[in-house]
C-alpha cells in the first residue's frame, strides 16, 4: 500500500481473522498467538502515535490483547472486530497517558524511502523529522484521528466508535488536527516539500 509499512494492516484476511476469533473463544492458545502476531504491528504503530512514549507501547498493546483473550465474547459484531480492538487500545492508551508522568521520548517509526538517492533520502528524513515533530505537538485526540484516518485508513464512523464520540466530533477533530498540523509545518514548507 505505502512505503512506510501501512500494508501490514492486511496481515491476514477477514476469513482468517474470523476463524482465529472462533478458536480464541474456544481458548486455543496457538490461534491467539497468530492473532496477536497479526495485530501487534498495527496496534504498536497506533499506540506509538497515541502515547508518544515507547516504554508504554508494549504494555498498552499487551493489555489490549489480554482484553481480547479474556473478553472476546463481549464483541457483539456491531462494528468490525478491528474497530473493537482499536477502541480498547485507545482507551488503554489514554489511561496510560493519564497515569504516566514520564517525559515523552523520541519515536522513529521508520518511514522507508523508495529511492536510493542520497538527496532523496535526506529530503525524506527531513520531512519525516518535521512531520514527527509536528505530530508530537498535537493533542492525543488530534494525533489519534489523523493516525486512524491516514495510516489505518479508517472512516469517520469507525474512528467515532474507537474514540467513543459522535461522528461530527471526529470530523471536527480531523479539521482542527489538519489545520494545526499545517500551521506547525508552515515554517518549513519550501525546505522540505
Amino acid at each position: 500500500m505505502t512505503a512506510n509499512g501501512v500494508d501490514q494492516m492486511a496481515t491476514f484476511g477477514a476469513q482468517r481473522e474470523a476463524f482465529l476469533a472462533q478458536r480464541i473463544l474456544a481458548r486455543d492458545g496457538r490461534a491467539f498467538e497468530e492473532f496477536y502476531e497479526g495485530y501487534r504491528p498495527r496496534l504498536s504503530r497506533f499506540v506509538v502515535q497515541l502515547v508518544k512514549r515507547p516504554l508504554l507501547v508494549e504494555e498498552v498493546v499487551n493489555d489490549t490483547m489480554m482484553v481480547v483473550w479474556n473478553s472476546l465474547e463481549r464483541f457483539k459484531g456491531d462494528s468490525k472486530l478491528s474497530t473493537w480492538i482499536f477502541a480498547i487500545a485507545y482507551r488503554k492508551g489514554m489511561r496510560a497517558l493519564t497515569r504516566n508522568d514520564d517525559p515523552r521520548e523520541s519515536v522513529d517509526d521508520g518511514i522507508a524511502c523508495d529511492t536510493p538517492s542520497p538527496e532523496q533520502n535526506a529530503a525524506a528524513t527531513q520531512l519525516h523529522v518535521a512531520l514527527a515533530s509536528a505530530m508530537g505537538r498535537l493533542s492525543p485526540d488530534h494525533r489519534t484521528v489523523l493516525d486512524l484516518s491516514y495510516f489505518h485508513e479508517l472512516g469517520t464512523r469507525d474512528i467515532a466508535s474507537i474514540m467513543d464520540c459522535p461522528v461530527d466530533t471526529v470530523k471536527t477533530r480531523l479539521f482542527h488536527a489538519r489545520k494545526n498540523l499545517r500551521n506547525l509545518l508552515s515554517g518549513n514548507g519550501a525546505d522540505w516539500l
